[in-house]
């Protein structure tokens, strides 16, 4: 299918509560959150997408979360980026599990880093972080202790800050003798 019959396939289906735009080659479906498990299922059904690659979110701050799969289908040899989402004050989700298996450990990483809930998961426990690790560590608001305790090292030159080694610039390699360079020419 070309991206121009995918995103007609999508308006056909869903009408205009979905939009799409293509990028690259690549169709992108944002489709409302109470059409979410729908909409997967229409681009495996109905699209041939069976190959479910990763689930992740993006913390869009004000706008709260945005949901995306990406799908391929390995007979039409495209590709479906599909989107949805939450508000950030309720950030729910039905579980694509039941849609595709390959979410099951995909919606366990996006709970434990983003605190998205996703409802009737089979297993909904933490995945990477410690146990009685504290918050969501890819959440935008969340703080890291390690900025909090020291200056970011990327806001000056080292040297320059007042902490640390000297400056990079200051500093000649071991064997270059001191009259040598472009200062002294």
């Amino acid at each position: 299918m070309t991206p121009e019959e995918l995103a007609e396939s999508w308006t056909a289906r869903f009408g205009e509560a979905v939009t799409t735009a293509e990028s690259h080659g690549e169709v992108t479906a944002d489709v409302p959150a109470e059409s979410w498990l729908d909409a997967l299922a229409f681009a495996r059904d109905d699209l041939g997408c069976a190959f479910f690659d990763w689930l992740t979110a993006v913390d869009e701050l004000d706008d709260g979360f945005a949901i995306v799969v990406h799908l391929y289908s390995l007979e039409g040899k495209h590709h479906v980026l599909v989107r949805t989402r939450i508000p950030r004050e309720n950030p729910v989700l039905p579980s694509a599990s039941g849609v595709f298996r390959g979410a099951n450990w995909h919606e366990r990483e996006t709970f434990e880093m983003f605190g998205i809930a996703f409802e009737d998961h089979p297993n909904l426990v933490p995945l990477l972080l410690p146990d009685g690790f504290e918050g969501h560590p890819l959440r935008k608001d969340f703080v890291l202790a390690a900025r909090v305790a020291k200056p970011w090292p990327g806001a000056k030159e080292p040297g320059e800050s007042g902490h640390g080694a000297p400056s990079r610039r200051r500093v000649r390699p071991p064997g270059v003798p001191d009259d040598w360079g472009p200062s002294h020419a």
